[in-house]
């Protein structure tokens, strides 16, 4: 089943992990943390069914006229729709890019639920970071998590800690107009005091 419900996704962003690199939202998650950055991707309800390959082209098309060091895969859950996202990881790794996945799951769960998929997309991603967003915890010194209990998991030799940031990091937004004149954000979504 190498097929995706995709909720959005970004041909170039610098605010989703390390470079230039494009962003894949998955649709459906069945975390529920409170205070998620994005509530609209939680609920499991069809958005855009896409096969992997015609992602994996829109990537490439991306990373040839962006010049991405990657793609990171966000949601809703994406190790819900591992079996399809393990395909578009094989497929642009194999083009030289990066494969950065955020999870609500940690990777004990992950192990023991063993949902279709997991160890294929285990095996295509460069770095993972997992655990359930927890509003009451909030990280102010690492970059691109949003709660202390959220490790990073380094699977290849691509990426190190220092990625992470410093004591100070980059709470970066990105603001874009859509052709019917939404204003669409992403990246760090509140101010951080």
């Amino acid at each position: 089943m190498n097929w995706l419900n995709l909720a959005s996704w970004l041909p170039c962003t610098e605010v989703e992990g390390p470079g230039k690199r494009a962003a894949l939202w998955v649709q459906g998650c069945d975390k529920r943390c409170v205070g998620c950055c994005n509530p609209g991707y939680l609920k499991i309800i069809e958005r855009e069914i896409i096969h992997a390959n015609t992602m994996i082209d829109r990537l490439l098309a991306a990373h040839e006229e962006w010049g991405l060091e990657g793609v990171t895969f966000l949601g809703g859950e994406p190790f819900l729709q591992a079996q399809g996202l393990a395909a578009v990881a094989e497929g642009v790794s194999h083009a030289g890019l990066s494969v950065m996945v955020f999870t609500g799951y940690t990777m004990g769960e992950l192990n023991e639920l063993n949902l279709p998929g997991t160890q294929a997309l285990l095996k295509w991603t460069d770095v993972i970071v997992d655990g359930p967003y927890q509003a009451s915890s909030p990280d102010r010194t690492r970059k691109w998590v949003g709660s202390t209990n959220q490790q990073f998991h380094y699977l290849t030799n691509r990426y190190s800690e220092s990625i992470e940031g410093s004591t100070q990091p980059d709470r970066a937004m990105e603001w874009r107009i859509s052709g019917d004149g939404r204003i669409v954000v992403n990246g760090w979504p509140y101010a951080i005091k």
